[in-house]
């Protein structure tokens, strides 16, 4: 639970067993150490709590704008009026550009009043909200929920990005990647002997094996196993029973040699490249012979290695960090194709090198799904949990992949890269509506071609630019996922 291995770890007495954690097999007689706020999981709460403190809210382009565009629209407005006024009074103007339903006083009011009217910063102020609506509505379609802009804004500034091995990269739970016969039968019989063995144990390991034994058998859902006789449980080693009066033993190496089983030379270097691997060796002997060897570990999830190529051609950096084993986090990591590998981290360890990350100057997006990541989900400038994680990641965390792929990593930051592209040219357009609409609208072109915005023209322009902005951000809708993820065969739910 906190370390994120997917295989269980042996307890000896004297070590120290976290509280909520499951025993698999026997009887443990514990101590309570830390209760209350000293325990493991108060501690985890408390970094969440910290960290989200810790977070400065963004300033926003559109505030900053305002700040100073409003009172200078004010006094441009007034200062246009004035000129306009003093022109009229000391005849800078023939009298013909007056019309004979108005004086020069109301000429004058009539631009100052349009300069006004035609600079209202709608725009300005619907450029970011519109399409943060619009971005996260298109995020929840694609299954990526975004909460709210501030996590949009961060996460398309994202440089560099932390992956949590156990359930993010990996499946999250055993299951048999290979398996090498080294007697002569069918692999159906080989699975169905060791299925019926396996079937009686409640540990991770039998049961992964059990699963993949279902695939040799038509009914799935309720397979019948031959009986087995003489079950008998060897723990942290493994299970003996007899299955269709054949002698069935199937654990790791330990327990073949003090049965005094001769193990071939096959054999070990079939087990010797497992562990290589990081997989779990497995070997299954029958009436006294070892007749075969399994290979099982936690394996990568489906388009992985595809999802790191991708950000790492979006100049993105990926890193494992881990709270498992060196040996299994670099086999990973090998596999995916990272470089930068952190293992064997506590939780508050995982929110320390976060923050290292962040101090490098990386803009750091945390991804993961477990207790163990939640500190360093609400550290990084972006976490993102996996749906099928527990709900303290998906709290800690600003935007969740429900749909628990990889893939939707990349779908999030070109979502967020997306919108705010059309964040800034909502900004465009509102800005040079305006340095465009505002001299027209205090007549700099009236003297030259007699052309004037009355108010109610201003008005209806400025509506205009308002309406303009929603719909740049409404042409959001059409976004479609990058071409990068079909490109290397991802398959888009």
């Amino acid at each position: 639970m906190i370390t994120g291995e997917a295989r269980p770890v042996a307890k000896r007495k004297g070590d120290t067993v976290i509280g909520g954690t499951v025993n698999e097999n026997g009887v443990l007689y514990i101590r309570a150490t830390r209760v209350g706020s000293e325990s493991v999981l108060s501690q985890i709460v408390r970094l969440v709590e910290s960290a989200q403190m810790a977070k400065a809210p963004v300033q926003k382009f559109a505030d900053r704008v305002s700040k100073y565009f409003v009172p200078m629209v004010i006094i441009l407005s007034f200062s246009t009026w004035l000129s306009w006024f003093f022109a009229g009074k000391f005849h800078a103007y023939p009298k013909s550009w007056i019309t004979s339903s108005m004086s020069g006083f109301e000429l004058a009011l009539q631009f100052g009043i349009s300069v006004m009217v035609i600079a209202c910063p709608c725009a300005l102020g619907l450029a970011t909200p519109t399409a943060v609506m619009v971005g996260t509505g298109v995020g929840a379609s694609q299954g990526v929920l975004i909460k709210g802009g501030q996590a949009l804004e961060n996460a398309h500034k994202v440089n560099c990005i932390v992956f949590d091995k156990t359930g993010t990269l990996t499946v999250g739970k055993p299951m048999v990647v290979n398996t090498r016969l080294l007697t002569n039968m069918l692999l159906q019989d080989f699975y169905i002997l060791i299925a019926a063995t396996e079937v009686n144990s409640e540990h991770p390991l039998a049961k992964a094996i059990v699963e993949y034994a279902k695939n040799f058998v038509e009914d799935k859902e309720n397979p019948a196993w031959p009986e087995a006789r003489d079950f008998i449980s060897i723990t942290g080693h493994g299970v003996k029973a007899v299955v269709q009066n054949r002698e069935i033993i199937v654990g790791n190496k330990s327990l073949i040699l003090d049965q005094n089983i001769a193990i071939p030379s096959d054999a070990e270097d079939i087990l010797a490249k497992a562990e290589a691997l990081a997989h779990t060796g497995i070997l299954v002997s029958i009436d006294r012979e070892v007749a075969g060897v399994l290979a099982i570990s936690d394996p990568l999830k489906p388009g992985a290695r595809e999802v790191i190529t991708i950000l790492r051609s979006m100049n993105i950096r990926s890193i494992v960090m881990t709270g498992d084993n060196w040996g299994t986090a670099n086999s990973i990591a090998k596999e995916v194709g990272i470089e930068t590998v952190i293992a064997e981290a506590k939780p508050e360890d995982k929110a320390e090198k976060v923050r290292d990350f962040q101090g490098s100057g990386y803009t750091v997006a945390m991804v993961g799904d477990g207790i163990n990541d939640s500190p360093a989900l609400v550290a990084a400038d972006v976490g993102m949990a996996i749906g099928a994680g527990t709900d303290i990641a998906i709290e800690a965390a600003d935007i969740v992949l429900m749909k628990n792929n990889l893939e939707d990593v990349i779908t999030a930051i070109d979502l967020s890269r997306k919108t705010f592209s059309r964040i800034r040219l909502n900004y465009v357009w509102a800005l040079g509506y305006n340095l465009l609409g505002i001299p027209i609208a205090a007549g700099a072109l009236y003297p030259f071609i007699g052309l004037r915005l009355p108010p109610w023209i201003a008005g209806a322009a400025m509506a205009a630019s308002s309406v303009s902005v929603v719909c740049s951000s409404l042409l959001l809708k059409y976004y479609t996922v990058p071409r990068k993820l079909e490109m290397h065969g991802i398959k888009i739910e």
